[in-house]
């Protein structure tokens, strides 16, 4: 077992460092929200790429023993959100209006389990569209999981 390396965040320039501190926060503090309750965490963040990771619960887990689809393609979108959000304005509002996700090999739980962890990159950013893909790879393994491509809407300045 090789493990997860990271292989895209070289290619993103670095974010500033008050922008930077934020999205790391992405998720963890306030109200409790849909990543917090998965326990998502933010590992990088730069312009127009994120990597996050999902650790491995039980809890995951659907009827056969394998981390619930719905929990990758979870993560395979919440990495988007720091690496389309953090060169936005204040108040620019955007979600996720279309995303199509391809499930490669699940995750196991008891002696195999492992946390799932995710890239993600803009491929192309318009004003009000953004392009984007994102693939989630087993952290202990590094066997790719699931991969997705992913169109954002961006709400204009208010």
């Amino acid at each position: 077992m090789n493990g997860f390396t990271p292989t895209r965040a070289d290619a993103y320039e670095p974010l500033d460092r008050a922008t930077t501190d934020r999205w790391m926060r992405f998720g963890t503090s306030g109200t409790t929200t849909y990543p917090m309750l998965l326990g998502m965490v933010v590992e990088d963040v730069r312009v127009d790429y994120c990597r996050m990771r999902l650790p491995f619960r039980e809890e995951l887990l659907q009827a056969a023993g394998f981390m619930h689809g719905g929990a990758f393609a979870s993560l395979l979108d919440h990495v988007m959100v720091p690496a389309v959000g953090a060169v936005l304005d204040a108040g620019q509002n955007f979600s996720t209006v279309d995303m199509h996700v391809q499930f490669m090999r699940g995750i196991v739980g008891g002696d195999k389990a492992e946390d799932a962890v995710a890239e993600g990159w803009v491929t192309r950013r318009g004003r009000r569209t953004v392009f984007c893909e994102s693939e989630a790879f087993g952290a202990t393994s590094g066997d790719l999981l699931a991969k997705s491509v992913l169109t954002y809407s961006v709400s204009p300045l208010r």
